[in-house]
C-alpha cells in the first residue's frame, strides 16, 4: 500500500516509531533468562542487583540500542548507494564495504593484538573506505564507464577477496579465532553500551548528513545529465554520499560486525510504502532497518535456545530470497 498524502506519510513514520519502541522493549524483556515487563520496570526503578536486573541493564538494553542503531545505519546506507549507482542490489554488504571493514578489524586483532575500541572504529572506517573506493574504481573501468552490472561484479569480487584475506589471517593465528568468529558472523550479543557510544558520533553525522542531502538525492535520482541541467553539483554530492556511506557502514561494522542484506531489503520495502521521495524514504528506511534488526536479534535468541544464532545469520535467512527476487526482476524493475 503506497502512502500518497503528507498526512498519511507522517502517520506512517509515527507507526514505525511506535513499532520500534515496542520491539526494543521486547528485546529488553525476552530471552533465555526469564523476565517480564514488571521485572524490566523494576530494573530501572527498584534496582536490587539481582541476576535478572543485571542482565536487563548490562546485556539486553545495550544490544537493543546497538541493533537499532546498526539497522538504521545499514538501511540508510543502502538507500544512498542504490540511488547513487542506479543499482537495486547495492548495499554495504553486497559491495564489499562491510567485508573491507571486517578485514581491517580482523587484521588488527590477529597481527597486532589490538583490543582498543577506538582503534577498532578507525580501522573499520579505513577498511570500509578502501573497499568503497576500490569497488567504484573497478566498476568504472572500460569504455562503458560505470554500470550497475559492473558495480555488482566488482562488489562481489571485493567481498570475496576480503573474505579470503580474513580467513587466511584466522588460519595463521588460530588463537584470535575465538575472539572474532562470532563477531564476523554479525552479532550484537555481548556488546557493551560503550561500543555504541564510541561509534555514535560517526553514525549520527551520517544520519544527519543523509537527511540534509535528501532533497538533492531526488534530483540525482532523475539522472546525472538532468541533475547537472538543474544546477546540481553532482561531483560534490557523490563525494558526500560516499563519506556518509563510509561513516554508516564503518560504524556498523565496528559495533556489530559485518551484517548483510539489511541495506538491500529495507529500501525496497520502504519505497513500496512511501514512494520515491528521499525526504521520506531516508527516515522511514532508518526506522524500518532498526525494526528489522531488533526483531531479527529477538528471533535469534529462540532458534537454538539456549544457544544463540548470530543476528547476521537471521538477516541472511530473510534477505537471501529477497536478493534473488530483486536479481530476477532485473536492474530496470525498480
Amino acid at each position: 500500500m503506497l502512502l500518497k498524502s503528507t498526512t498519511s506519510k507522517w502517520a506512517g513514520l509515527f507507526v514505525a516509531i511506535v513499532l520500534l519502541i515496542l520491539f526494543m522493549i521486547a528485546s529488553v524483556i525476552y530471552g533465555y533468562t526469564n523476565t517480564n515487563w514488571q521485572t524490566a520496570i523494576d530494573a530501572f526503578t527498584k534496582y536490587n542487583g539481582s541476576n535478572e536486573h543485571i542482565i536487563i541493564q548490562t546485556v539486553r538494553l545495550p544490544r537493543a540500542f546497538i541493533a537499532a542503531a546498526v539497522g538504521a545505519s545499514l538501511a540508510i546506507a543502502g538507500v544512498l548507494m542504490q540511488t547513487l549507482t542506479k543499482n537495486p542490489l547495492a548495499s554495504p554488504g553486497i559491495f564489499g564495504i562491510n567485508a573491507g571493514g571486517g578485514f581491517a578489524v580482523v587484521a588488527a586483532v590477529t597481527l597486532f593484538s589490538v583490543t582498543d575500541v577506538h582503534t577498532f572504529n578507525a580501522l573499520a572506517f579505513l577498511g570500509a573506505a578502501v573497499a568503497a573506493v576500490s569497488v567504484y574504481a573497478f566498476g568504472s573501468f572500460g569504455r562503458e564507464g560505470l554500470t550497475p552490472m559492473k558495480l555488482t561484479l566488482a562488489g562481489a569480487a571485493m567481498s570475496a577477496m576480503f573474505a579470503s584475506f580474513t580467513q587466511g589471517l584466522l588460519v595463521l593465528n588460530e588463537a584470535a579465532l575465538d575472539q572474532v568468529l562470532f563477531w564476523l558472523a554479525g552479532s550484537v550479543s555481548g556488546r557493551k553500551l560503550e561500543t555504541l557510544v564510541s561509534v555514535l558520533p560517526y553514525i549520527g553525522v551520517g544520519w544527519l548528513g543523509a537527511l540534509l542531502i535528501s532533497g538533492k538525492m531526488n534530483v540525482l535520482a532523475m539522472g546525472e545529465d538532468v541533475a547537472k541541467g538543474l544546477g546540481l553539483n553532482t561531483g560534490l554530492i557523490k563525494i558526500m554520499i560516499g563519506v556518509i556511506v563510509i561513516l554508516l557502514a564503518g560504524g556498523s561494522v565496528a559495533a556489530a560486525g559485518p551484517i548483510g542484506f539489511v541495506g538491500i531489503v529495507v529500501p525496497h520495502v520502504t519505497r513500496s510504502i512511501i514512494g520515491i521521495d528521499h525526504r521520506w524514504v531516508i527516515p522511514l528506511s532508518g526506522l524500518l532497518g532498526a525494526i528489522l534488526l531488533v526483531a531479527a536479534d529477538i528471533a535469534a535468541r529462540y532458534i537454538l535456545m539456549p544457544a544463540e544464532v548470530p543476528v547476521g545469520v537471521m538477516t541472511a535467512i530473510i534477505g537471501t530470497p529477497f536478493f534473488i527476487y530483486i536479481a530476477r526482476r532485473g536492474f530496470n524493475g525498480r
